[in-house]
């Protein structure tokens, strides 16, 4: 059974940074992509990041893109989101996931069901 471990979150100051990790554990197939998405209470859950684990293309929304970036520890199936120059608006629960399949991440692959889900881990920017 596939898991997600999601960690890393935690409190940090406007500016500062975060590098959330997320590690599969009992992966049987050697292409698939990891997202990471982010939700706020009360509001729809928003996809930010992904990275290909086969080619290790990469993918992040414009509210992001330049302050994050996302490597693959692939010894490890770890995949790691370093989160620079945080604003209070990145504050949110993150949550990575697992699709399976040779995936070119793009605004596009957030139109997939993802296959696993790793639990939240949160992170607060404060001001």
């Amino acid at each position: 059974e596939v898991q997600l471990q999601a960690s890393g979150g935690g409190l940090v100051q406007a500016g500062g940074s975060l590098r959330l990790s997320c590690t599969a554990s009992g992966i049987s197939f050697s292409d698939y992509a990891i997202g990471w998405f982010r939700q706020v209470q009360g509001r729809e859950r928003e996809g930010i990041s992904c990275i290909s684990s086969s080619d290790n293309n990469t993918y992040f929304e414009d509210s992001v893109k330049g302050r994050f970036t996302a490597s693959n520890n692939n010894a490890k199936d770890t995949v790691h989101l370093q989160m620079n120059s945080l604003k209070p608006e990145d504050t949110a629960v993150y949550y990575c996931a697992l699709l399976i399949g040779w995936v070119t991440c793009s605004s596009s692959t957030w139109q997939y069901e993802f296959d696993y889900w790793g639990q939240g881990t949160q992170v607060t920017v404060s001001s």
